[in-house]
């Protein structure tokens, strides 16, 4: 769904060496564990939120944003329920590795933002519902050749995911910087930093498919979790006997 778009999705060597001036990165850490990289906030839990942070809703531009998305995602702007059969088929795959590798479980809303709606290959050359460019792949030990292309593989290419995230989460020190860096890279999320001197996603001024990147994945877990208070019905998620709003109902509870 949101993949929609193809994603500059390259990754180097070279860039993992590089270094960020910041304090906040210079000071990231280096190794990780999964008892490290799981830090929910179960608090933020009530809120919007992508894995441990949450939505700083009370800042309008954000508060804009986030209600512009949650509407394009719901069934009336969808009007399928391709992404809650995609869900039911990919979670079960997805959810052990992702806790295995010690990722958040938010970030299995990624292979749905990524290529929710589509398949094939992006004009890029990004393939499989972790949308990897081939080269990347072949760097996380999955065979692309002629014959065989293990992209398409549900189970190697999440795992191969779970290491690259792992990797980015290592430099950035933050789970909506590593989904950033997912879809843009983290050459150009650290030149990003830079610029604007800042480490917080919802503050940076990043192009406008990074920029919304984080809001698709907060959105795309609201209406697979909560799907008839965004009007789908007999969709994948439990449903709440209290969750009987209607979807501008929903949306307008962010005012």
């Amino acid at each position: 769904m949101l993949f929609i778009i193809t994603k500059l999705f390259i990754y180097s060597k070279s860039d993992k060496k590089e270094t960020v001036s910041l304090t906040s990165l210079r000071n990231a850490k280096t190794t990780y564990s999964v008892a490290t990289l799981v830090r929910y906030n179960n608090s933020a839990n009530r809120d919007l939120n992508f894995a441990d942070e949450t939505l700083p809703k009370h800042n309008l531009k954000v508060k804009r944003k986030i209600r512009h998305t949650l509407k394009e995602h719901s069934f009336g702007n969808v009007q399928s329920n391709l992404l809650h059969r995609k869900a039911e088929k990919m979670f079960p795959v997805i959810e052990p590795i992702l806790k295995e590798y010690g990722i958040p479980d938010d970030f299995k809303y990624i292979p749905l933002v990524e290529s929710g709606f589509r398949s094939g290959t992006s004009i890029r050359g990004a393939r499989g519902p972790w949308q990897f460019m081939p080269q990347t792949a072949r760097d996380y030990h999955l065979r692309v050749n002629k014959r065989v292309d293990e992209r398409l593989d549900l189970r190697k290419s999440t795992i191969a995911a779970c290491k690259y995230l792992r990797g980015l989460y290592a430099e950035f020190n933050s789970w909506t910087l590593t989904a950033a860096a997912y879809n843009i890279g983290s050459i150009k999320l650290k030149k990003a930093i830079r610029r604007d001197n800042c480490c917080n996603y919802f503050a940076m001024h990043l192009n406008s498919e990074t920029g919304s990147y984080v809001y698709k994945l907060v959105a795309m877990k609201e209406v697979i979790t909560k799907p008839a208070v965004y009007g789908y019905n007999n969709a994948y998620g439990e449903i709440k006997a209290a969750d009987t709003l209607q979807p501008a109902d929903a949306i307008a509870t962010l005012n």
